[in-house]
């Protein structure tokens, strides 16, 4: 620099071109390609990396950061300073490449109508075309998303060769599941669950969606149905209410992994959760050995428990959601509000272990590493308990034949479980 005379720089400020805001803008494609900026990137690097001598100053929102420092400085700043506005340049950067990458890889940026509340606001990156054909409906919210990923989830633990599944979300998890020979079917037990949290939830199957199905649906009140393919009268009746959110899948839903979240002032990341147990991880712990029917149902109740809020406990049979206890701070309170609202929907509080009226095998899982659940089961009602341990995901799980309750002592009992 003294051989040349080239005087040294105190200060770069850049403001890269307009990229995001053009692609929001819906910019053709000329016009998106023209704002990809090339010497200013270069710019924010070269003085970021020279911050031993150099103010970077990558963005108009650190104008007012700048100007405080350089205020209170009398016109310098420190190393440190220098640094923090260095590595805050490398994050504009980060993230104007990330959005270009974005862009060229046919992700897209979604303003949403607001986020988890009217006081938020709401964006979702990722190419909802690229795996929803969408056939009517308003745009989906944060809420609607959270929703259909969770639905997306549970789906894909089902195969279609175990029968035609049906399952319905609301604020992310099931509130009813079946699999059954027919989608008519499928949907008619799913609903059994609990009809009233069914209302204004996330319908999903993995099979085709008939004008008999559609019929039955369409009497109830729902944000989004999701499906593989839909006969064509099935589609125009479910169009009739314009609100209804109608999506059809365009093929096997691959989900993004690893899966990152925010946590204090960084990211926490976790690969996804792959893993699901069969009866071949299942070791019985009592001795009474569960039979194959039970086994079956054991497989089903893990995949619903391994996707729901914990605590968790959920009650099946034959491959229908029976009732759950979803997101409970405690195993006993989650396992009390599965009964009680198994016992709501099907039969009087005398009865209470009957559920669904049927008396015989119930499955339980619970969720959280030990197998406590069974025995505040054991000691509501008289059972006689078959018990599986799965060491892979540390879950309690049981087949229990149940019998009515004989007393009022034991409702006392239970409720005070």
């Amino acid at each position: 620099n003294a051989q040349y005379e080239i005087p040294l720089f105190d200060l770069v400020m850049v403001d890269l071109y307009p990229f995001a805001e053009t692609v929001a803008a819906g910019g053709t494609e000329g016009e998106i390609i023209e704002k990809i900026d090339i010497g200013g990137v270069s710019l924010i690097r070269a003085a970021a990396k020279n911050h031993a001598h150099t103010t970077i100053v990558a963005h108009k929102n650190e104008y007012n950061s700048f100007l405080q420092a350089f205020n209170d400085g009398n016109g310098e700043l420190t190393l440190a300073q220098r640094k923090s506005f260095a590595a805050r340049a490398f994050a504009v950067t980060a993230e104007y490449d990330g959005t270009i990458s974005d862009w060229f890889a046919g992700n897209k940026t979604y303003t949403l109508r607001y986020g988890e509340n009217p006081h938020q606001k709401g964006y979702f990156l990722g190419n909802l075309e690229s795996i929803f054909t969408k056939h009517q409906g308003k745009e989906l919210s944060y809420n609607n998303l959270l929703d259909v990923d969770s639905a997306v989830c549970l789906l894909n633990e089902f195969q279609t060769s175990e029968g035609s599944t049906f399952v319905i979300i609301k604020h992310n998890n099931a509130c009813g599941v079946a699999t059954r020979d027919t989608v008519l079917q499928a949907w008619t037990d799913a609903l059994a669950c609990d009809p009233v949290s069914a209302f204004g939830g996330i319908l999903a199957t993995n099979s085709k969606v008939d004008l008999a199905t559609a019929t039955e649906i369409n009497q109830l009140f729902f944000e989004v149905l999701i499906a593989p393919a839909y006969d064509a009268e099935a589609l125009e009746l479910l169009k009739g209410k314009t609100n209804r959110i109608v999506l059809e899948t365009t093929g096997e839903v691959l989900l993004k992994s690893p899966m990152i979240r925010t946590a204090l002032n960084g990211v926490l990341v976790q690969d996804r959760d792959l893993l699901t147990e069969t009866q071949d991880q299942m070791t019985p712990v009592t001795n009474t050995l569960p039979t194959e029917a039970q086994l079956n149902d054991l497989e089903f109740a893990v995949k619903l428990v391994k996707q729901t809020k914990s605590n968790t406990i959920v009650l099946v049979k034959n491959k229908q959601l029976l009732a759950s206890g979803t997101g409970q701070t405690s195993r006993v309170d989650a396992l009390q509000q599965a009964i009680e609202k198994a016992a709501a929907a099907n039969g009087p509080a005398r009865m209470l272990m009957h559920i669904a009226g049927i008396g015989t095998a119930k499955r339980v899982v619970g969720k959280d590493g030990n197998a406590a659940p069974l025995e505040d089961f054991a000691k509501v009602v008289n059972v006689n308990l078959i018990g599986t341990y799965n060491a892979a995901r540390l879950f309690a799980a049981a087949c229990a034949k149940l019998e009515p309750l004989r007393s009022e002592e034991h409702t006392s009992e239970l409720q005070s479980h």
